[in-house]
């Protein structure tokens, strides 16, 4: 492990972005003999790491150095929107404009206007962030990472006043 965290250091990952995940030593028993207690003939430690990568074109490179500095067991990629309070923020501005667009429509249709919302409401669903995991297997050749498209969605639900159009 200590082999790992230099070769991240050494690839600029900032520390804060490096933390352990799982920590465990179990001990590891010989095969019982019979009428006698199982002998602990060793013990096998094993170490997890979750590493945060702000660019997702080093996951593969990454990877990569982790196999090659003798990393065993790679997974459990996610991949998630850094900044997606912003870009939520923005898809609700644009899903309220949507909303009175359409409400607009439905009201000329109706022969009258639009008056202030009464109530809106970010409709529920699935969390706006969907994360995929892969296994990643070890590999000779670079190891092939696809990050895919992440999809951020609002949903609103708005009410508004009407009044009678102008005659």
């Amino acid at each position: 492990m200590g082999k790992l965290l230099l070769a991240l250091k050494a690839a600029s990952i900032d520390e804060k972005d490096i933390q352990t995940s799982r920590l465990s030593l179990q001990p590891q028993s010989a095969p019982n003999k019979p009428g006698g207690a199982p002998a602990i003939v060793g013990y096998r430690a094993s170490n997890r790491v979750t590493v945060k990568l702000h660019d997702v074109l080093k996951v593969a490179a990454t990877i990569d150095m982790l196999v090659g500095a003798g990393a065993t067991d790679i997974g459990g990629i996610n991949f998630s929107v850094s900044n997606a309070s912003k870009l939520l923020d923005d898809a609700r501005e644009r899903a309220l404009a949507d909303a009175r667009r359409k409400a607009e429509i439905y009201a000329r249709a109706a022969g009258v206007t639009l008056g202030a919302p009464l109530n809106i409401a970010e409709g529920s669903g699935p969390g706006p962030i969907m994360y995929r995991r892969m296994a990643v297997g070890m590999a000779a050749a670079p190891t092939p990472v696809a990050p895919g498209e992440e999809t951020l969605q609002v949903t609103v639900s708005v009410s508004w006043t009407i009044k009678q159009a102008a005659q």
